[in-house]
């Protein structure tokens, strides 16, 4: 029950993840700073500390009784992810939402699940269970070749992308692949700061909602470097001014959404991953981000962004989405094993 609930967990985990930047589609009359800001406040500050204060008890003294290597790694990892996360919302406003998500994916579900499974469980990589992860995670890999290469057939075909799509392919191609980099320090905080987690269950926090102690640090550090760069554009295109002057409440909702359920995403999440064991945060990120992928490309294929592209392109796309989905049910296996 644990198994089934935790990887039930992951995938519900990876749908909201998958969805929480699509309400930026109906922010058109900010620019992607107006937007990126009010989603960090809500997504990355207000709501996980006010997650965090509701569900582990003592919260500060969590913090004060854990050790500061332990505080430092998270946070660095935090920093690290806030990079890669600025860099994620450039890539998908440049590449658009089913091919930036796409080829950032492909890097993070690799990238975050073998590098904690070689520093922590080395032993399980040829096991059963490891053998089926590894298996997983190269379908992955080739679900998003296929969609790579259907996104780059789409851009030269198609005279109608959706409008939140700008030109150049190369230059977005590259901002992703850092993105892809950097973005799996997230899990990296979830799997490495089992101390915080272990704190703040000895504080008396439920079992599922001890990572909250994670979450609200690790994006709190990813915070700063969001709302950093996104105040250095404001300042430097200077579009303060529309926050007063366009979009209206509407978009301010919208922003504030897409924190809630990008929060809800990472909640979600580490509370499948915790019900999977020892290995839920290897076994469930491929998972998470399989999910995070499958929706991502079914909201952009509903919102246009393949409107003109060829049938063949729309093709590869399909393949790359049922490679993804062969993907969830081999990694799910595994972790049953």
């Amino acid at each position: 029950m644990n198994v089934a609930w935790g990887i039930a967990g992951v995938l519900v985990g990876g749908l909201l993840n998958g969805s929480f930047v699509a309400p930026m589609k109906r922010m058109r009359a900010w620019k992607w700073e107006n937007s990126w800001l009010v989603y960090s406040i809500a997504g990355l500050l207000v709501i996980p500390w006010l997650a965090a204060f509701a569900t582990v008890p003592r919260l500060l003294d969590v913090f004060k009784s854990s050790s500061p290597s332990g505080l430092l790694q998270v946070t660095l990892f935090g920093l690290g992810w806030g990079v890669g996360s600025v860099l994620f919302g450039i890539g998908v406003n440049r590449l658009g939402l089913a091919v930036g998500y796409g080829i950032i994916l492909g890097l993070i579900a690799p990238i975050g699940t073998f590098l904690p499974l070689l520093v922590l469980h080395r032993e399980r990589l040829w096991t059963l269970q490891g053998e089926t992860l590894i298996v997983g995670t190269v379908v992955v890999i080739a679900g998003i070749v296929f969609l790579a290469i259907a996104g780059k057939r789409r851009e030269r075909e198609s005279n109608s992308l959706a409008p939140m799509v700008q030109a150049g392919f190369m230059g977005g191609l590259f901002i992703c692949i850092l993105a892809g980099i950097f973005s799996p320090m997230l899990n990296f905080s979830f799997v490495f700061g089992q101390e915080l987690q272990n704190r703040a269950l000895t504080a008396g926090a439920a079992a599922n909602m001890a990572t909250n102690a994670i979450w609200s640090l690790t994006l709190t550090a990813g915070f700063l470097v969001n709302a950093g760069y996104s105040v250095w554009l404001l300042q430097k295109n200077r579009t303060w001014n529309l926050f007063a002057n366009a979009g209206g409440t509407g978009h301010w909702v919208n922003g504030t959404l897409m924190g809630l359920i990008c929060f809800g995403s990472f909640l979600v999440y580490g509370m499948g991953a915790t019900a999977l064991g020892p290995l839920g945060g290897i076994v469930g990120w491929p998972l998470f981000m399989s999910m995070s992928l499958v929706t991502s490309n079914s909201l952009g294929a509903l919102s246009g962004e393949w409107k003109g592209a060829s049938r063949r392109s729309y093709s590869y796309s399909l393949v790359g989405l049922a490679l993804l989905i062969i993907a969830i049910v081999i990694i799910s296996r595994g972790g049953n094993s």
